[in-house]
């Protein structure tokens, strides 16, 4: 029978563009100085994706959310001591890093350093775990959903660029829907990770409150774009009232978001459950799914079946934060119920408040689907 760990995939973006750039951490190992993640066994008392966080600490030297959902699972053989090979199986979790540490444990026992997605697949051994990297920011699908369109290709190679330029001024205005779509996907992007960083706890508090205040404006601000745009564009690309059900979905999200950072200024939170943490994590990564989801609906029928497993994933992660909002709540009213009910109720209310952003993902994965069945 194989054997057990867990691991983490360690990523950053260079900013919070939709076709920014992603990073990957990876560490070496002690033995023989392979590229690898940060991986090790599953710590009584811990939850998996929360043992996967300890090793991102212990061996890599960084802090973040961890993803309590799974993006998949690797295999290697493992050499003991004795000699012997045995076959282990880990169990990989997303970890969005917010913090590097300057010292940490094994620092001098390991190199840490940041690579793009293809350069970490190519530096790492394991097949399995290669094409997880890879898979990971799906680029290749980005790529297809900005591509040209096929009539612009074939007047460039046709040489006639200037005629069909006159031509398209002749044609009704279809609005610029797409760039806004995904600028909204860059303020949860922005959001999401301000709000992890403050349910981490530590100093910054305010910092954190107002950045997502900003983009919380910012996302107002598209979103009437959008409204003002679908009023005057004679040619849409998708129905009017989808668009602008997809354009309220996110900006509902972000306003949960700053909702839940309102809540923490309001009661004056400084110390977080984990459980709240674990629930960072999940919206955490429901942004970064929904950041690769909208540039492809400039080519829906060409990416159905990614846009279906993208918004397929949101929805199996709500039900996961779903299951730790209840466990958080029966845990913390165990623990202070009887003893300070104020306290369990500004404990529960931000509790209500993290399980509505996750909603709010699942509303916009929803409204993603339903254009792709309308479209592909």
């Amino acid at each position: 029978m194989a054997k057990r760990q867990i691991a983490v995939l360690p990523y950053r973006a260079d900013s919070p563009a939709v076709d920014a750039t992603i990073r990957i951490l990876l560490i070496t190992s002690r033995g023989k100085g392979r590229w690898v993640v940060p991986k090790g066994k599953p710590i009584a008392g811990l939850s998996p994706h929360a043992s996967a966080g300890r090793e991102a600490e212990e061996e890599a030297g960084v802090l973040g959310a961890a993803c309590p959902t799974p993006i998949g699972s690797y295999r290697f053989r493992k050499r003991r001591s004795s000699g012997a090979s045995v076959w282990t199986d880990v169990l990989v979790f997303p970890f969005a890093v917010t913090e590097e540490l300057e010292s940490w444990n094994e620092q001098h026992e390991r190199e840490r350093r940041w690579f793009t997605l293809a350069d970490a697949a190519r530096a790492v051994d394991e097949e399995d775990l290669r094409a997880l990297i890879r898979s990971f920011g799906a680029k290749e699908f980005r790529a297809a959903a900005q591509g040209r369109k096929f009539i612009t290709a074939v007047a460039d190679k046709t040489g006639v660029n200037a005629m069909f330029g006159w031509f398209q001024k002749l044609l009704p205005q279809q609005g610029n829907f797409f760039e806004l779509f995904e600028q909204q996907a860059a303020t949860l992007v922005a959001g999401a990770d301000a709000l992890a960083r403050l349910l981490q706890g530590g100093p910054g508090k305010f910092a954190h409150i107002r950045e997502i205040e900003e983009r919380e404006h910012d996302a107002d601000n598209i979103t009437r774009e959008v409204l003002q745009t679908v009023r005057r564009t004679f040619l849409t690309p998708f129905d009017r009232g989808a668009i602008t059900d997809l354009i309220a979905a996110m900006d509902d999200a972000i306003d949960e978001m700053q909702q839940t950072a309102g809540a923490v200024d309001l009661y004056e939170i400084s110390e977080f459950e984990p459980e709240m943490r674990d629930m960072a994590g999940i919206i955490v990564d429901a942004a970064r799914l929904t950041a690769e989801a909208i540039p492809l609906l400039r080519r829906i029928a060409d990416n159905g079946v990614r846009l279906h497993e993208l918004t397929e994933r949101l929805v199996r992660m709500e039900g996961h934060a779903d299951e730790i909002h209840a466990a958080g709540l029966r845990r913390i009213f165990k623990e202070i119920g009887g003893r300070d009910p104020l306290q369990f109720i500004t404990r529960q209310e931000l509790f209500k408040r993290l399980e509505r952003v996750v909603d709010r993902f699942e509303d916009v994965a929803n409204e993603i689907d339903g254009l792709v069945i309308d479209h592909s």
